[in-house]
């Protein structure tokens, strides 16, 4: 399934294309962790049932768990009310985040005080 032009343009995408993508537990409902998709990156989602993100830092699109086998099984796809923000509800296979945690949702206000750079 491809995002047809006029569900693309609807979508408030920043000055570089892109929106914030939130990944939810479709179980648990717990937050996993917070992305950014481009179009091609969303259409790529619809087709594989994987969540693929884009990276600001490598400029390239890349599906969550290529590397580590940690994937994300997408099981819906939801757009907030101001069109400036996309949820997805997935199937985690192992942790989602980089550091083994389950979600990069990990550290309290306190403890990112205390060691702010420890990711």
């Amino acid at each position: 399934m491809r995002l047809e032009q006029a569900a693309i343009a609807a979508i408030k995408w920043n000055e570089q294309g892109l929106v914030p993508a939130i990944v939810q537990d479709a179980h648990t409902r717990e937050v996993l962790m917070l992305a950014f998709m481009n179009a091609e990156a969303l259409n790529r989602t619809l087709e594989l049932g994987q969540a693929v993100f884009w990276s600001r830092s490598r400029s390239e699109l890349w599906r969550k768990g290529e590397t580590s086998g940690n994937t994300l099984r997408v099981q819906d796809i939801r757009i907030d009310c101001d069109a400036d923000a996309i949820l997805l509800l997935a199937e985690p296979a192992g942790p989602t985040c980089h550091t083994g945690a389950v979600s990069c949702f990990f550290r309290d206000l306190e403890e990112f005080i205390a060691e702010p750079k420890r990711c």
